[in-house]
């Protein structure tokens, strides 16, 4: 029995061996700048990743139109380093946390990613992207890069044409009357947020929350003055100076339960309150401004306290739109140039490669 469980085991091992080997052999090898495998995981990762975007399996022809892009992105961000293009580590982790911080609908930093995800899903990073992508942060962040080198060669190879594009006053003023009914204020609040931790020493912390109360009460010290106070490194206190909507996201921002944001609505301009305590920390807010909830013109501001107006909002998502569009040709345009038999070796093709596409189906 042992020799027969031997043999079996033997067996399996070099199956999947064979399995694991035939994945990293390569359908084609890119040349313009160095030698580089697009090999078949790759390309099954990819696959994978569009499979769950769309919720269906790709055909063998649109398997090779994945193909093709890989490649094709390939040759781009060859390109680029031969134009000495680089993109720096920080400007990656930058991008990433900034990327996942929208699709979490938080604003914060990578290492805090672990935390939240934990809390909200239960999982890890990796095993998140490893879902969404197929791949870990630290492939991830390989194809960000990528992502990052090829946007700015193709920008660098088309900046003056690029320039040009922009939206026209008549594209912008039909966008408005389209969609005039989605501007609109809600009710808003101006206000000012200071927040002392307990950490260790909550009677420390209530004397420092008194302290700036009474600076803020008797006019010795502003708003602004103490928002800026609260940035210094080691401050031991945070203040938020904007305005806020009457919004459960906005009452979570400031960590205050939503029931507490409507009765600081009810309260007039110039109201601030007394120091209160929570389980974490001492805290007291003063209601600076207050904006009633209204319709836009298209020459009202997008939000207040600010110089953009709806018709620069418009204009503006216009034109990345349009330029979005640009150097998405351009870059395809770019890609067919390289694509050549001098810069890809193709190493499967036409019937061959049929047969390598068509994994489980």
């Amino acid at each position: 029995m042992k020799k027969i469980i031997s043999v079996l085991s033997i067996l399996m091992f070099a199956t999947f061996a064979m399995f694991a080997q035939a994945d990293l052999q390569p359908l084609a090898v890119v040349k313009l700048n160095k030698n580089e495998s697009i090999t078949l995981r790759q390309l099954k990762v990819r696959c994978t990743t569009y499979e769950k975007q769309i919720n269906r399996t790709l055909t063998v022809e649109e398997r090779k139109q994945v193909l093709d892009t890989l490649i094709e992105e390939a040759l781009i961000v060859q390109a680029a380093a031969k134009a000495g293009i680089s993109v720096a580590d920080s400007s990656v982790d930058q991008y990433f946390a900034q990327s996942m911080s929208q699709s979490l609908g938080v604003n914060v930093s990578e290492k805090d990613l672990e935390d939240i995800l934990k809390k909200q899903q239960g999982k890890t990073l990796d095993e998140v992207l490893l879902e969404q992508t197929g791949m870990n942060k630290a492939d991830y962040k390989k194809h960000l890069k990528n992502v990052l080198l090829m946007q700015q060669y193709v920008v660098q190879k088309n900046q003056a044409e690029l320039q040009k594009v922009a939206a026209t006053d008549e594209e912008i003023r039909m966008a408005y009357e389209s969609n005039k009914s989605s501007f609109v204020w809600n009710d808003m609040i101006k206000m000012l947020v200071v927040i002392v931790p307990k950490d260790n020493n909550p009677e420390a912390a209530k004397q420092k929350a008194t302290d700036f109360y009474t600076k803020y009460t008797t006019k010795a010290l502003t708003a602004e003055q103490i928002a800026v106070q609260s940035q210094a490194d080691n401050s031991g206190f945070k203040a938020g100076l904007g305005v806020f909507p009457k919004t459960e996201a906005a009452a979570s921002g400031l960590q205050m339960p939503l029931q507490n944001l409507m009765l600081v609505f009810q309260q007039g301009e110039g109201y601030t309150s007394e120091v209160e305590e929570t389980s974490t920390d001492y805290r007291f807010i003063s209601v600076i401004k207050k904006y009633d909830a209204k319709m836009l013109a298209i020459g009202d501001l997008v939000q207040p306290e600010t110089t953009v107006t709806v018709y620069d909002y418009i204009r503006a998502n216009l034109t990345q739109q349009k330029q979005q569009i640009y150097m998405s040709n351009a870059a395809t345009n770019l890609a067919k140039e390289l694509h050549t038999a001098e810069n890809v070796d193709m190493k499967k093709t036409g019937a061959a490669l049929d047969k390598i596409l068509d994994w489980g189906n």
